[in-house]
């Protein structure tokens, strides 16, 4: 990727957060999710100190409610599901608002919700205090193989490129007095993903050539130092290690 690419997930920032080493945060994440999923579904108390240590890092960060809730969306499919389960689920039925739910179903839906929703706002904000281009030379730091991250990072860089061929294509159709109204214009889509996958194909041998030609070996070149020291580690240990401390209150507390 290049040094001035930059996605749109990223908010810019020199922030304690924003100059933590990303294998720092990813694993610091990491083991936040972890932990509030090991949390019995019981403690709801729990939960709500979990959504306080994030909300300290998103000030922390100085990244916006606004732009945590607008991307908080992402998780509405799991909503859905989760309102689903009182419905649906067996066992012992209650009474809410009049209606007859299941009292196994609301404490599922429950957990999914509160789990799901601290680990999609914990990922958020991973997201929006690290450049992804970072993110992935973290990952690499803590030794992922590295086909793995090279193929990720061609996804990363060449995924905007592809859309943008997408939204080329639908210009030329419209320009034409294509619009797509009922089934017959499957048969057009259709032909023109198959365009897309046969120009993007042709344009990816392109650059492997060009890249080979210039000395590319495998592993793209390390522009940035992203290693950690002690005092970092320990300060992206806060989270989890606040987190520990709730879990463990949690399962000690009826």
């Amino acid at each position: 990727m290049g040094a001035g690419h930059a996605h749109r997930l990223y908010v810019p920032g020199d922030s304690p957060v924003h100059r933590l080493p990303p294998q720092c945060k990813i694993v610091a994440v990491l083991a936040f999710v972890l932990l509030v999923v090991a949390t019995p579904r019981e403690g709801i108390w729990a939960f709500g100190l979990y959504a306080v240590l994030l909300a300290v890092v998103a000030a922390t960060a100085r990244v916006p409610f606004l732009t945590v809730a607008r991307r908080i969306v992402i998780e509405v499919p799991f909503v859905a599901f989760a309102f689903l389960m009182p419905f649906v689920a067996n066992g012992e039925k209650i009474g809410v608002l009049g209606l007859r739910l299941s009292e196994s179903g609301l404490w599922g839906a429950w957990n999914i919700l509160a789990k799901g929703t601290l680990g999609v706002v914990a990922s958020i904000l991973l997201a929006a205090t690290t450049e992804p281009r970072l993110l992935l030379l973290g990952i690499e730091r803590l030794r992922m193989p590295q086909l793995i991250t090279q193929i990720a990072t061609f996804m990363l860089r060449y995924g905007d490129v592809v859309t943008a061929e997408l939204g080329r294509m639908k210009v030329a159709r419209a320009s034409r007095g294509f619009e797509a109204r009922d089934v017959r214009a499957t048969r057009v889509l259709a032909k023109s993903i198959g365009a897309l996958f046969l120009r993007s194909y042709e344009r990816g041998e392109r650059v492997h050539l060009a890249m080979v030609s210039r000395g590319y070996d495998g592993r793209m070149p390390v522009t940035h130092d992203v290693g950690a020291s002690a005092v970092q580690w320990t300060a992206a240990a806060a989270l989890p290690l606040a987190a520990a401390l709730v879990t463990l209150a949690a399962w000690m507390v009826p």
